[in-house]
Order: structure tokens, then C-alpha cells, then sequence
């Protein structure tokens, strides 16, 4: 299966946007000293070091994060962690006296996860279509676009509601790990598709239901999704 990593958070740029390059081994204790902002309360060492520890694990993980797996990680209970999470995004909105980041942390529906800020989409798109040549097309784009407002939707619905056939496309979005089967029509037997969790986590999202209104766009297409099989 192809990379679902979405192309929204490169290692790169978020180093960059951090300020951190390629370490000294002689600057590791510098590092792990935090900054003081002139007129924000210093955070404890302690705390600055499971922060600090925490921001490791978000930066490399090619997946959201639970607060469970962050636990383990650095072996703290839950409740800690959540409210070192909870600083650290507080740091990056830069409410603790420092300037906002080009990032930020954001909680989805399978834990948490840095992403950069929509309205750095346009540099961020540029570099996503430099290095990424296998994006979905635009029929695959409104295919996914369609089960997920209509799911659980079968492959005959989303043909009738598209007017076309749908069959490559819905293999392609099942391959890339976008959609699932996740059940069977009562009346016909035909397979029901829904989106994954991996959708979710590529448009930055902790539910289907944060998606915006479009049954206005949709007008029409009551009757096909009732009477496709």
C-alpha cells in the first residue's frame, strides 16, 4: 500500500518552523534547558523535559498519537501527559507569551498530531505537488468526496449519484486505505463502503460529522441513494 502519511507536516519544515536544525551531541544539555519569555511564567524543568521529550515523539510519529501510547512512551500517567499535550499546543498558539507557530497540535479521532496552519496551505500545497506525483484524481476526489457524505453507500448509489462508473476508483480508494466495507445492503447484498479513520486523519478531523454542510450541492440525489442497488 502507497504512503497515506498526508503531505501536510513535513519533518523539514517543522524542524524549521521550531527553530531546532541538526544538533551538536555537545548541545544536548542546551536544548534540554528551557527558555524563559520575558513576561510568561517559566515552565519547572521537569515539566520542560517531558514537553520536550513529548515534541520528539509527535515529530517523528508517522501516525496521531494517543495519549495512552504517549504515556507508555515516557512512562508518565495519562493525566499528565494530556496536560503536558495541552501546554505544549498552549505554546504553540503562542499563549504563553511566545510567538505562534506556522504549526500546531491538534487533536483527531485516533489521538494527536502536528499540522501546519491552513493558511500556509498554498506553500505547503506547492511542496506537496513537487513531491508527491501520485495524488488522487478529480473523479477520485469526488467518489471519496460522495461516500463520504453518503456512507454506508454501495458501489451502485455512488455510480447512480456520479452518473458514471466507479468501479477503478473505488478499488483505488479502498487500496490507498481511504474507504472500507463496512457492511451489506438488507435488500440487494451489495458491499456498503464508509471512510476510514485514515481520512480522518489526513483532513485533520476528529469525526465525519466536523465535515461542513453539502446537501444543497447534492440537490436531486435523495431518489438515487434510495433506489440504487
Amino acid at each position: 500500500m502507497t504512503d497515506r502519511r498526508p503531505p501536510r507536516e513535513p519533518v523539514a519544515l517543522l524542524l524549521a518552523g521550531i527553530g531546532l536544525g541538526e544538533p551538536d551531541v555537545g548541545d544536548a544539555e542546551a536544548t534540554s534547558v528551557p527558555v524563559e519569555v520575558p513576561g510568561a511564567p517559566a515552565t519547572p524543568s521537569h515539566l520542560a523535559d517531558l514537553d520536550a521529550r513529548i515534541e520528539a515523539l509527535l515529530l517523528v510519529a508517522d501516525a496521531p498519537l494517543p495519549l495512552t501510547t504517549i504515556a507508555t512512551a515516557v512512562d508518565r500517567p495519562v493525566a499528565v501527559v494530556r496536560q503536558a499535550v495541552e501546554r505544549i499546543r498552549d505554546d504553540y498558539e503562542g499563549r504563553a507569551g511566545g510567538r505562534r507557530r506556522g504549526f500546531e497540535l491538534r487533536e483527531v479521532a485516533t489521538g494527536w498530531r502536528l499540522y501546519s496552519r491552513i493558511e500556509h496551505d498554498e506553500a505547503v500545497r506547492a511542496l506537496a505537488e513537487a513531491e508527491s506525483p501520485g495524488r488522487l484524481s478529480q473523479a477520485a476526489l469526488e467518489t471519496l468526496a460522495v461516500i463520504a457524505y453518503r456512507q454506508p453507500v454501495s458501489r451502485g448509489q455512488v455510480a447512480a449519484i456520479r452518473a458514471v462508473s466507479v468501479d477503478s476508483v473505488i478499488r483505488t480508494l479502498h487500496a490507498r486505505g481511504l474507504i472500507e466495507e463496512v457492511g451489506r445492503s438488507e435488500e440487494t447484498g451489495a458491499v456498503l463502503y464508509g471512510t476510514t479513520d485514515d481520512l480522518l486523519v489526513a483532513l485533520g478531523i476528529r469525526s465525519i460529522d466536523e465535515l461542513p454542510p453539502i446537501a444543497p450541492l447534492l440537490a436531486g440525489a435523495e431518489g438515487a441513494h434510495e433506489h440504487a442497488g
